[in-house]
């Protein structure tokens, strides 16, 4: 029987694995036992013969309800009275989706109102003009 590597799974900076697996493996990690914020996921491999390898994939869980704010962006700068709107839902489980709370509402783009004035500003314009021209014929 040919003899196999032996594949060490941590988290972040454990001493202890999380997982000790023969390779080759499929592995499932459950991110709902681990904190919101940035992890990192760290795989030993170590061949029969002693050598190791080393594999490092940083990642971020969000497990928690997701936080959306509209009126300000990160790092931005500013000055005076800024209005900021925060919304705060969870995404529920596989099962069951949330509706409620699950979009935020967000205020219409200054482009939407450009449209809409070019828009008005056209149809004034059609209207005059093919008025004139109906009253001198």
């Amino acid at each position: 029987m040919e003899e196999k590597s032996t594949i060490y799974i941590f988290i972040d900076d454990e001493i202890k694995p999380i997982a000790e697996l023969i390779s080759p493996v499929n592995f499932e990690l459950d991110t709902s036992k681990l904190v919101d914020g940035k992890h990192t996921l760290k795989i030993v491999s170590k061949d029969p013969t002693g050598k190791e390898g080393i594999r490092l994939i940083p990642f971020e869980v969000r497990n928690g309800p997701a936080i959306d704010i509209e009126g300000i962006k990160e790092n931005a700068v500013v000055d005076g009275v800024i209005p900021i709107m925060i919304n705060a839902y969870g995404k529920g489980d596989s099962k069951n989706f949330l509706i409620v709370g699950s979009e935020t509402p967000q205020s219409i783009p200054f482009w939407i109102f450009i449209l809409l004035i070019a828009f008005i500003a056209w149809a004034i314009y059609y209207h005059i003009d093919s008025s004139a021209i109906n009253l001198f014929k």
